[in-house]
């Protein structure tokens, strides 16, 4: 039996092949570009290197450059152990078949680990294994799949993208053309009979067709590249009947004026074209000026600590950090810029960044990122430059750390979206047999009225915009959420689970008492330098109130979550942490919150906390016990159920002595009882309650623990406001359902008076683009009124 070549690259078959339709492949890698690209287009782009010839000529040796790894760091936001990320500007993103091409790059290339798309800013971010592919080959893969890549290193260093004004020039070009197709149309318009005009007609409609031509393969040339990849890809955009409408336009007017059996609609077809452009350019300007880009320097409550030029330690928030400062990264933080390791050993966990877990050792003078979270103890670095506007929002909603974000809304238009083009050619389809039968004249407009005048766009932006704007809206109080699809969830929401330490409590006005052997100076000192490296409520409350500054070099370091801390100096053992961790067992029984101490294996004594509840908390409960069930969970003893039991609903259930472990399966319990939940907790100890949850919350208070798991990061100071978020999330779906109806009213109309025949494709043209900006305009304002309820 002679070899099978594959169908694609011609390459031999080996055993594993795959057969699809009597075709052989010899890797997914080629069957799915072959899906992707003709079938005439049999250049195999799965393996650059070993395909050289897959690389088009004109592209050949152009980007050499990157072959420099100088030029290279400089594109780079992140090179570590083979892992490298990039940011690139693609020009020619324009449609859903862009994204989902580009969204795909790892079905191309093996190496390629995920690629993001920003459509807005026509970006794409691509994390790849640098030890198998280089940035050169992926710029190259880009270019020979028709994305080519924008670079140019000073747009780069100073932060800037090429702009593109390709539309205005497409719509000056279709503006000219129309004014001076009107003005060549007028003695047809009239049926003027004088000689003169009579006599030139004919030069009037070959002038005209000739104003035609630049409109048809220039100012419309976007619809139709838009539509055939559409097609390509087999998705059936909304481009495709507009590149339908003027296709039909165009060949029908030249046909009658090279046959001369009439002037053709060339006024139509450039009108069409020029109110089309105007429509796109204002709806840009529009999304321009309603912009939801989040900037987290308004809100973002992140503090990080800065180690003074005195050796002291200052709380600042992270747009405040500049190049050269000091800072002091504790365990379990995350950090928040690029910068050299000073101190200490770093046990850095990247996954933040590349979705990879696997920790990584880092040692002093080495180059640390932001994005990683220390592991274990704390380090000391210095800044080499201050984060970017967007980059810790950008990591945060890395599709890697997503749960099932699948929108409702987003199905819904997807699914109209797919079938909306289908029933709109049907619709035009049947409207035009039927004109053609009863009065041709008219036909040809009714098709192209129909194909123009119905839209989905108004449909699809209704859900983006209402949600985009609240986003903003909420960020600016204070309440930052991941993606916009967190809305969505919070509207679905009936149970709310609250943590009580550092969550219901506040970690500003404990009191603080020690009860127990006294301790040496030397040993406040050292259980200070303990509890300085854990991110723990209590433990940060412990180290503000003991007010040492002296530091202390720890030999071991080790925190067990939701237990307590190991650590040693010198020829001493310590133990920080809960009763049973320290192992005394004489304080099981009482009912208090502590920070028990052990050195040696010696049991020392205990520092109590008396909690101070948020003053909100009694309000917060009992504004939301109509509509949810509520709960409280804590990793502390019944020590004051009492006191809460008076202070909140009757219908709350408390659950004490919660390890993390517990707090997820409580959580796991409710979900299957069909309950959606809504978690509230401090981000670190409640990492996999967060998680798990359908909503995770976390409550920031002047602390740099940062869980990708959670949802949500809630100022402590708007703790009160949890229940108007909950309320506004409901009022953001009912206004989505409105919008939803009115794009429906108006599209129904505009096809009735389309199929009637009383509309021309010139004003089918005008109206389109203002139904769009109609609903975002509706939506914006909607949010904007919810958003004023919202007092400070």
């Amino acid at each position: 039996m002679s070899d099978l070549l594959c169908y694609h690259c011609g390459n031999v078959c080996d055993n594993k092949s795959i057969t699809t339709d009597d075709k052989y492949f010899c890797c997914n890698g080629c069957k799915t570009v072959f899906e992707i690209f003709s079938e005439n287009d049999l250049t195999c782009y799965y393996d650059l290197e070993q395909n050289p010839g897959a690389i088009p000529e004109e592209i050949q040796g152009k980007y050499d450059f990157l072959d420099n790894q100088q030029i290279v760091q400089k594109l780079l936001e992140f090179d570590d152990n083979n892992k490298q990320v990039v940011s690139l500007y693609i020009p020619h993103i324009h449609c859903s078949s862009c994204i989902w091409i580009l969204e795909n790059l790892h079905k191309l290339q093996k190496s390629i680990i995920a690629s993001q798309v920003n459509f807005p800013k026509k970006t794409i971010r691509i994390t790849y294994n640098s030890a198998a592919i280089s940035l050169k080959e992926i710029v190259v893969l880009l270019s020979s799949i028709g994305y080519e890549p924008y670079i140019s290193l000073e747009d780069y260093e100073v932060g800037k993208k090429k702009i593109d004004r390709t539309l205005i020039y497409q719509l000056a070009i279709a503006g000219f053309a129309f004014g001076n197709v009107m003005f060549l149309s007028f003695p047809e318009y009239f049926e003027v009979n004088e000689y003169w005009l009579e006599q030139y007609k004919y030069v009037f409609r070959w002038l005209m067709l000739s104003f035609s031509l630049p409109v048809v393969l220039y100012s419309a040339k976007g619809y139709f590249i838009s539509a055939y990849k559409g097609i390509k890809s087999k998705l059936l955009n909304i481009d495709v009947p507009i590149a339908l409408g003027v296709t039909v336009l165009f060949v029908r007017s030249v046909v009658e004026v090279v046959f001369d059996l009439g002037t053709g609609f060339f006024d139509s077809l450039t009108g069409l074209v020029f109110f089309l452009l105007i429509g796109k350019f204002f709806q840009q300007k529009t999304y321009s000026f309603l912009s939801f880009e989040r900037d987290f320097k308004s809100y973002f409550p992140i503090a990080v600590t800065k180690i003074t030029t005195d050796k002291k330690e200052e709380n600042i928030q992270i747009y405040d950090v500049k190049k050269g400062d000091r800072l002091l990264i504790r365990n379990q933080e995350l950090i928040p810029v690029d910068g050299i390791l000073i101190n200490g050993i770093a046990t850095i966990d990247y996954s933040f960044v590349t979705g990879e877990s696997l920790a990584v050792e880092k040692k002093s003078g080495d180059k640390i990122f932001a994005g990683g979270k220390q592991l274990n103890g704390i380090i000391e670095m210095e800044v080499l430059k201050t984060v970017s506007q967007s980059y810790l929002t950008q990591l945060w909603s890395n599709d890697v750390f997503n749960k099932d974000n699948v929108s409702k809304f987003k199905n819904l238009t997807d699914t109209i979206s797919k079938r909306f083009t289908i029933f709109v050619l049907s619709v035009a389809t049947i409207a035009t047999v039927f004109w053609m039968l009863t009065d041709a004249t008219k036909a040809l407009n009714v098709f192209t009225a129909v194909l123009i005048i119905a839209c989905p766009c108004a449909i699809a932006l209704a859900a983006p915009f209402t949600l985009g704007n609240l986003l903003r809206i909420l960020g600016k109080k204070k309440f930052y959420l991941k993606n916009a699809a967190v809305i969505e969830k919070m509207a679905a929401i009936d149970t709310v689970i609250f943590d009580k330490t550092g969550t219901l409590t506040t970690t500003k006005k404990n009191q603080i008492e020690y009860d127990g052997d006294e301790l040496a100076p030397e040993e406040y000192k050292v259980l200070a330098n303990i509890v300085k490296i854990s991110n723990h409520p209590l433990s940060r409350m412990l180290y503000a109130s003991l007010g040492v500054v002296e530091n202390i070099e720890l030999n071991t370091y080790k925190e067990y979550t939701g237990k307590g801390i190991e650590a040693a100096v010198k020829d001493r053992s310590y133990k920080v942490g809960s009763s049973t961790f320290v192992a005394n067992s004489t304080t099981d029984q009482l009912f208090e919150t502590a920070i028990h101490i052990g050195i040696n294996e010696i049991y020392k004594g205990k520092f109590v906390f008396t909690n101070t509840y948020r003053p909100a908390m009694n309000t917060v409960f009992h504004q939301l016990e109509k509509g949810y069930n509520l709960s409280v969970l804590s990793g502390d003893n019944e020590g004051e159920l009492t006191y809460l039991e008076k202070q909140l609903p009757k219908k709350v259930t408390f659950s004490f002595n919660q390890k993390p472990e517990d707090k997820l399966s409580y959580i796991q319990n409710m979900q299957e009882k069909g309950n959606k939940v809504l978690m509230v907790g401090d981000g670190l100890n409640d990492a996999g309650a967060l998680a798990q949850s359908d909503v995770g919350i976390s409550l920031s208070e002047n602390i740099n623990v940062f869980s990708p798991a959670c949802d949500a990061i809630l100022d402590a100071q708007k703790f009160k406001y949890i229940p108007m978020y909950l309320k506004l999330s409901k009022r953001a779906i009912q206004i989505i359902k409105y919008s939803f109806v009115l794009s429906l009213c108006y599209n129904v109309v505009g096809l009735y008076f389309a199929v009637t025949g009383q509309l021309q494709p010139v004003i089918a043209a005008i109206l389109m683009p203002l139904s769009s900006i109609t609903i975002v305009i509706f939506t914006t304002i909607m949010t904007n009124i919810l958003g004023k309820q919202l007092k400070e």
